[in-house]
């Protein structure tokens, strides 16, 4: 019988899920999807490592699913799908570890209630990540979990990296730049010995360009400085969140907007970015298609703050040796990235437009003084390698 690992990514309307063969201590994707629309209308669509689909459900317009219901339906399907599979343990994505959780963790309810206490520190997105974890225990509580941080790659990063320029009774609380994206910038920097061995050694900027995204200076394996602080909304434009804002126009917005916390909350994260600048749509494949003039100015304001951002990190790093693109539009818009890359060619980057058509790995010449690569992030089986380490170690302890 094989064991398996399961992987949960749960948000605020939605639960992703992969599931890894755990085979001569290598990991092998089983099977992956989603329930999505929670509250409007659920939507279960799973496929296999090839891609293809194996399963789908509708509930229909006006149904709603609780994230318990959701993972029960999840576990319906994995056990009707899953003969000759044993699951041994469930990894989580957990936005925030805060100053304490800086490496994955086994959950246990000492656990959940320290990482509850995080929740100020990302309300849109902690409480979430963290209801499976209670759903799990509840039904089967001998079966291992670990919490996978967003936060702790960034642990590394030294504390003039970290520090606001504010009194001591406010960072005293943990007001401090956290950094997020972490495991995705976590296993970028695992395949880059094996893609570009001289920027794994070197100075590189990886850019997590999705519908969050942000910039991570990583030397050497560790993170030196990211774009992303206290939470995710600060750095660069993103697709429906601001990125950089200066705080007096938080003031303004309440004083002379008459605008409260909850609805700047609501502008800045789901109605700015892409979104709000272009008017037309938080999606770059839609933004790149459209004639209309808020669309090209909403994409030239995207890659120019992503080249202030490459400057910024780069003095961080002080000094570049490659780019690396990930994420859904990293990976996948080649005029993305030629663009970023042309912004950036004063660093010495020199693109090959037909390696940048063909999507990679190395998009520029071998003559440029950096180099520019594509390669496909993978946080599910960085949490799935995390939690298979975890249970192993505890298996060990426990025999010996």
């Amino acid at each position: 019988m094989a064991d398996v690992i399961l992987v949960l990514n749960a948000g605020s309307s939605s639960i992703k899920f992969s599931a890894f063969d755990v085979k001569d201590d290598e990991l092998e994707l089983v099977t992956r999807g989603q329930v999505e629309g929670l509250f409007s209308s659920p939507h279960f669509v799973a496929f296999d490592s090839k891609g293809e689909k194996t399963g789908e459900n509708k509930w229909g317009d006006g149904q709603k699913l609780e994230h318990a219901d959701a993972i029960a339906y999840l576990g319906a399907f994995l056990r009707g799908h899953g003969a000759g599979h044993r699951l041994i343990g469930v990894g989580h994505r957990v936005v925030h570890g805060g100053a304490q959780f800086t490496k994955p963790v086994l959950t246990s309810p000492e656990v959940l209630d320290e990482l509850e206490k995080l929740t100020p520190l990302a309300p849109l997105h902690q409480p979430h990540n963290l209801k499976p974890i209670r759903i799990v225990a509840e039904r089967n509580p001998d079966l291992p979990q670990v919490a996978c941080f967003d936060t702790a790659f960034h642990a590394t990063q030294a504390p003039l990296a970290q520090a606001f320029a504010l009194p001591e009774s406010i960072t005293k609380n943990g007001v401090r730049r956290y950094g997020f994206h972490g495991l995705s910038y976590e296993y970028i920097a695992s395949a880059l010995p094996d893609i570009a061995p001289d920027a794994a050694r070197g100075r590189t900027v990886v850019a997590h360009l999705g519908n969050g995204a942000s910039l991570c200076a990583i030397h050497a394996g560790k993170s030196i400085a990211s774009t992303m602080g206290f939470t995710a909304v600060d750095g660069l434009m993103m697709g429906t969140r601001c990125g950089n804002l200066d705080p007096g126009v938080i003031l303004y917005m309440l004083d002379e907007l008459g605008m409260n916390a909850r609805e700047i909350e609501d502008l800045l994260y789901r109605g700015s970015g892409l979104l709000g600048v272009s008017g037309v749509s938080g999606d770059m494949r839609a933004l790149l298609a459209s004639d209309d003039e808020r669309a090209r100015f909403a994409i030239d304001l995207y890659v120019y703050r992503i080249g202030r951002e490459i400057g910024s990190m780069s003095a961080a790093l002080q000094g570049l040796d490659a780019i690396v693109f990930t994420a859904g539009i990293g990976e996948h818009s080649k005029e993305i990235r030629q663009r970023v890359c042309e912004q950036a060619a004063w660093w010495g980057i020199e693109l090959d437009r037909k390696a940048n058509e063909s999507g990679g790995p190395r998009i520029s010449t071998a003559s440029g003084k950096v180099s520019a690569w594509v390669i496909p992030t993978n946080e599910e089986l960085m949490i799935a390698r995390h939690t298979f380490a975890l249970i192993d170690d505890k298996r060990e302890g426990a025999s010996t």
